[in-house]
């Protein structure tokens, strides 16, 4: 018999596990309000990143919050217009920061994790996208001596799970563009995205190949007895068996008619993009970790990346930030030139760094699959692995138990 599942938000992870889905027998339709494509999933960095092992939700990243402000020249950014929304978020941080919670947290994230690239590479070769997953590891570079042993000696005693990491050759110093590299290391085995909008397009052929639909309008949910219903724009979804929701930072809205209370934030990225260049065609991304920037080249431009800013869903974006995007390109000598191009989008983040992934024990025919954070693109195919498998009744691979919405309801 068809079983019928709705697939609320066409982001890199709804994308990937509504083709697991149609993949697994599912006929599935997806809903997607991001006509634009403009969520954290396509102006990432690219970067799969199996190496952040450690929960932000750290000790660590609460002392170093003073030297990290954004009018103080760093990349966090603590809006006072959006306290409302950050305030509430950083208690429950300082919470999940206790030593024996993000120790915690770091395993639950260590399974995730160590299946991530395994998963991206399956799926990788499923599509017919030749070249989109690019195992070229990533180069983490300082502009002092001081800072580079100092940052050296972090990474040599983090959690790195899988991951891998030497020191970077003279020549591959030589290499990198701008002349501030007085030490770099280099990650063998974590990789690269080569153009998000070519994996929209595959993700979303391949979703058609499958027998999936996608379509657009505004979703929202009802209770109905023990299970949810779904409307379109109003209009309520006929044949529906099973919902997945996967709507990034909107989630927190979407399950609150069910009775859910998502603790979740907007934690905006900003990027600047030119496509007028001479970045190296076969560089890895680059991470400058004074400035806390991430360059990468795609297809068609090259991208640097930064900031955390803590807000709301609607809150506008700061221009600032961009200026200082470019500001940093222009003191390291970057070649990139403008016209740039500038994004801003919301990675949705629960207080303890981990998604939520499981099924609601609010309305038995719902499941949810979102709050990856900075780790979306990376953990997309395994979080798609692990919801067709509890789509099906099934154990997944990793325990889920970690995951679930529960912790934030006790």
């Amino acid at each position: 018999m068809q079983r019928n599942m709705v697939v609320i938000g066409g982001g890199v992870v709804g994308l990937a596990s509504a083709l697991a889905l149609a993949r697994a027998g599912w006929r599935v339709r997806l809903i997607d309000t991001d006509t634009r494509r403009q969520a954290a999933s396509w102006g990432n960095a690219g970067h799969i990143a199996i190496e952040q092992v450690e929960p932000l939700a750290s000790w660590a990243t609460v002392r170093s919050l003073p030297r990290r402000r954004f009018g103080a020249g760093g990349a966090v950014s603590l809006p006072a217009a959006a306290w409302r929304h950050w305030l509430p978020f950083g208690l429950r941080l300082l919470g999940a920061a206790r030593p024996r919670s993000f120790a915690q947290g770091r395993h639950a994230l260590s399974g995730l994790l160590g299946a991530a690239m395994p998963a991206w590479q399956r799926l990788a070769a499923s599509l017919d996208t030749p070249d989109l997953l690019r195992d070229c590891g990533h180069i983490v570079s300082w502009g002092s001596a001081d800072r580079a042993e100092t940052g050296r000696r972090a990474w040599a005693s983090a959690d790195i799970g899988t991951a891998r990491f030497r020191d970077a050759t003279p020549a591959e110093r030589l290499h990198l563009p701008g002349g501030c590299h007085a030490g770099a290391i280099r990650f063998t085995n974590t990789a690269q995205i080569a153009d998000l909008a070519a994996l929209d397009r595959a993700l979303r052929n391949a979703l058609g190949a499958a027998g999936g639909a996608i379509l657009t309008g505004h979703a929202t949910l009802a209770r109905a007895g023990a299970e949810a219903r779904v409307a379109v724009d109003g209009v309520a979804l006929a044949d529906v068996d099973a919902i997945l929701v996967t709507a990034g930072v909107a989630s927190g809205r979407l399950l609150a008619p069910l009775g859910h209370r998502v603790p979740i934030i907007a934690e905006r990225g900003y990027h600047i993009r030119a496509t007028d260049h001479d970045w190296p065609a076969d560089l890895p991304p680059l991470v400058f970790e004074d400035p806390s920037m991430i360059v990468t080249r795609y297809a068609g431009c090259v991208q640097a990346a930064s900031f955390v800013e803590f807000a709301g869903i609607d809150t506008p974006p700061d221009p600032a930030k961009w200026e200082r995007l470019e500001a940093h390109v222009a003191d390291l000598g970057l070649p990139l030139r403008p016209p740039f191009t500038r994004w801003m989008g919301a990675r949705p983040t629960l207080p303890d760094y981990l998604p939520a992934i499981g099924r609601s024990a609010r309305a038995g025919n719902v499941l949810y699959a979102f709050g990856h954070q900075h780790l979306g693109l990376t953990l997309a195919a395994v979080t798609a692995d692990c919801v067709a498998a509890l789509a099906d009744g099934r154990r997944a691979a990793i325990d889920l138990t970690p995951f679930g919405l529960h912790r934030f309801e006790a």
